[in-house]
C-alpha cells in the first residue's frame, strides 16, 4: 500500500485552513499549489453559474464531488453529478452551472501561468464579461 503525500508540503499548509474567496456565483478555495499546478475547490450555489470563459495559459480538470448541474466545454453540455469529470484544454470555452443543489467541484489547474487574471469572460450573468 502506498502512503499518501503529506499535506504539509502543499500550500496552504495542513495546519492552516484554505482561505475562501467569495464570488457572485459562490466561492472557491485554493487547496494546494506546486510547480505548474494548482488545486481548488469550487462551490457554485444552486441556480447560479460561472461565466462562459476560456484560459490562455492553463488547462483545467474538473471532478464533481457533490451536487447537481451542467458542465459545458466547447459547445458540448453534460450533466454534472458526483463522480463526473471533465478535462478542459487551454483555450476551450467552458462553464459550470448548478441546478437544484449547490455544485461542488474539485479543479486541478495545470500550466505555465496560474493566475486569476487568466480568465477571458465571453458572457457573464454578473456583468464581468471581458
Amino acid at each position: 500500500m502506498h502512503d499518501a503525500l503529506p499535506l504539509a508540503s502543499a500550500s496552504p499548509s495542513a495546519s492552516q485552513a484554505p482561505q475562501r474567496e467569495q464570488r457572485p456565483w459562490g466561492w472557491f478555495e485554493t487547496l494546494a499549489r506546486g510547480d505548474r499546478y494548482q488545486v481548488k475547490r469550487l462551490c457554485i450555489h444552486a441556480g447560479e453559474r460561472i461565466s462562459l470563459q476560456r484560459h490562455r495559459w492553463r488547462s483545467e480538470h474538473w471532478v464533481v464531488v457533490g451536487g447537481s448541474g451542467l458542465l459545458e466545454c466547447d459547445g458540448v453540455t453534460q450533466t454534472a453529478a458526483p463522480g463526473i469529470s471533465l478535462f478542459i484544454p487551454a483555450g476551450a470555452v467552458h462553464r459550470a452551472s448548478a441546478t437544484g443543489t449547490d455544485l461542488l467541484i474539485v479543479e486541478v489547474q495545470r500550466g505555465d501561468q496560474l493566475r486569476e487574471d487568466d480568465i477571458e469572460r465571453l458572457a457573464d450573468d454578473y456583468r464581468r464579461a471581458s
